[in-house]
């Protein structure tokens, strides 16, 4: 979950001297498991109890009482090693020795530094940890309230002085908490993920995995739902009376490092550990930790419903094989013959297709006939796969039928579009009629692109014709008609600007308002 539930405490990177820490790690990361046991054996001894002080020959002694055989020199080396690395210190304990041989190695005496103890700690912890699931610390965000409600009844009292003391034992108790319930909402939604991106869960362990989920994240989201607006509110309550409570605090002794210092204190010290606390429940800086933790449920249910649909496919398993894998890895482990090891060979060749590179060709529909027996299938053209088969191994098919769309709709919106163009083109017509002399008028750019479209076809028609050319478009009701004048030109004027058409006269009459019949030599075109 990163640090979504919690504080920031990504590290950055600093100085050569702060990186250098991460070797107080080196103990527990070693190449041979054998010397990682025994570092791990040794620093248990030194972090077990309170300042301890051991010499090689003690240490050496309590491995063996705990089965852990380690030579005397060998024990020298590793209690060295881990003081290079930070973990161990030397001790400044006097000694009182009969012998000069004593004295030497009684000033070989070691104990455990304040961070090798700290890492050691962090590494037991992780060797004691399970990778099954952890219970969340629900029931501390009722105390919690319970706590803040004591830190503001303390502050708020005017009868008398604070209490230094249990104001702080309160505070302590409060950040404890709520880096527990961090920690533990951090582990259970780890585990969560974990397990959510199995392929192989499946069967009883599904069942179990989905009442865990269905139940105890109800829960846990119930808790927070019921007790974070609360925590929030008194939270930012006590922001006003901050001030008051780190003066209290401050005046209980505390301690300076020996280079001038300060100590390392306790949470709930600072101004930035209380606006930070208030934030995570307020969501000041963003989405607040209850909102992150109902967005994480949500995640968690969505991938469970799409878990549940794989395993409901046509195909019965989805794309999940793990009881084919564990059938075919129970035959493996059966074939400890010569004769059944030959077995498995094919039952591994059969399973996993690794058949030799061989290009067979399947006759007249092959897609490509260059490809014959010994061409590589590095050079063969690539076989289509279909999505099905390559994405979830079957070829039933998926979705529905398409339902047969309604085109009421569209075909009423066509019939007004054409109603419309049928409208405008009469209008047009109409203005064209009654302009009637092509020349010196002002008609509409349509009107004036209708006579243009009409003039196009009557000159494609009769082009070679030196007489009088006539187009009669009997949808609309006119008769364009056109004469040839070579000093003439016809000047048709519109808001979008003028045309000019030299050498005719155009003319355009209604039909029932000419004569039957056509001028002699005429060429007439009917349009409609």
């Amino acid at each position: 979950m990163g640090d979504e539930f919690g504080a920031d405490d990504r590290v950055g990177v600093g100085d050569r001297s702060d990186l250098d820490r991460l070797d107080l790690y080196r103990y527990a990361t070693a190449d041979d498991p054998a010397v990682r046991g025994q570092y791990i054996a040794i620093m248990g001894l030194f972090a077990d109890t309170l300042l301890t002080d051991l010499s090689a020959a003690e240490v050496s002694a309590q491995l063996a009482e705990r089965g852990v055989g380690l030579a005397l020199d060998d024990v020298e080396t590793r209690c060295r090693q881990l003081e290079g690395w930070g973990n161990l210190v030397r001790s400044v304990r006097d000694s009182r020795v009969a012998t000069v041989a004593d004295f030497l190695r009684s000033r070989s005496r070691y104990q455990v530094s304040k961070l090798g103890g700290r890492v050691h700690r962090q590494v037991a912890d992780l060797l004691r940890a399970t990778t099954g699931v952890r219970e969340v610390a629900r029931e501390l965000l009722g105390g919690m309230v319970e706590t803040l409600d004591r830190i503001q009844t303390r502050l708020s009292d005017a009868t008398g002085s604070v209490d230094a003391e249990a104001l702080a034992a309160d505070v302590t108790t409060l950040f404890t908490s709520q880096q527990l319930f961090t920690d533990s909402v951090r582990d259970f939604y780890a585990y969560l993920h974990q397990v959510l991106s199995r392929y192989d869960l499946v069967g009883d362990e599904y069942a179990a995995f989905k009442e865990l989920l269905l139940s105890y994240v109800d829960l846990i989201t119930a808790d927070v739902a019921r007790h974070s607006p609360a925590v929030a509110a008194r939270a930012a309550a006590l922001i006003d009376h901050l001030d008051t409570l780190l003066e209290v605090l401050a005046t209980l002794p505390t301690m300076t490092s020996p280079d001038g210092s300060p100590a390392e204190r306790l949470p709930g010290r600072t101004r930035a550990d209380w606006e930070e606390f208030a934030a995570w429940y307020g969501g000041h800086d963003g989405r607040s930790g209850p909102q992150q933790l109902r967005a994480a449920a949500e995640q968690a249910l969505g991938q469970l419903l799409a878990n549940a649909k794989r395993m409901l496919a046509a195909a019965g398993t989805g794309v999940s094989r793990r009881g084919d894998l564990l059938r075919l890895a129970r035959w493996f482990a059966d074939a400890d013959t010569t004769a059944e090891t030959e077995k498995a060979h094919r039952l591994f060749a059969a399973a996993f297709g690794v058949y030799p590179a061989r290009h067979l060709l399947l006759g007249p529909d092959e897609v490509s006939p260059r490809a014959s027996a010994s061409t590589s299938w590095w050079d063969a053209d690539p076989v289509d796969v279909p999505v099905s088969l390559r994405e979830r191994g079957d070829r039933a098919a998926r979705g529905r039928t398409a339902r047969v769309p309604d085109v009421a709709m569209e075909r009423e919106i066509q019939l007004a579009e054409a109603r419309a163009e049928r409208e405008r083109d009469e209008a047009a017509a109409a203005e064209l009629i009654a302009a009637g002399v092509l020349d010196r008028v002002r008609i509409a750019p349509a009107a004036r692109d209708m006579a243009l479209d009409r003039l196009g076809e009557l000159l494609a028609m009769g082009q070679d014709d030196s007489d009088a050319l006539e187009w009669a478009d009997t949808d609309l009701g006119f008769i364009l008609h056109a004469r040839r004048a070579p000093a003439r030109s016809s000047v048709i004027q519109a808001l979008d600007g003028d045309l000019t058409i030299d050498g005719l006269i155009l003319e355009v009459t209604a039909i029932d308002s000419v004569a039957s019949g056509s001028a002699p030599g005429a060429a007439t075109g009917t349009d409609g």
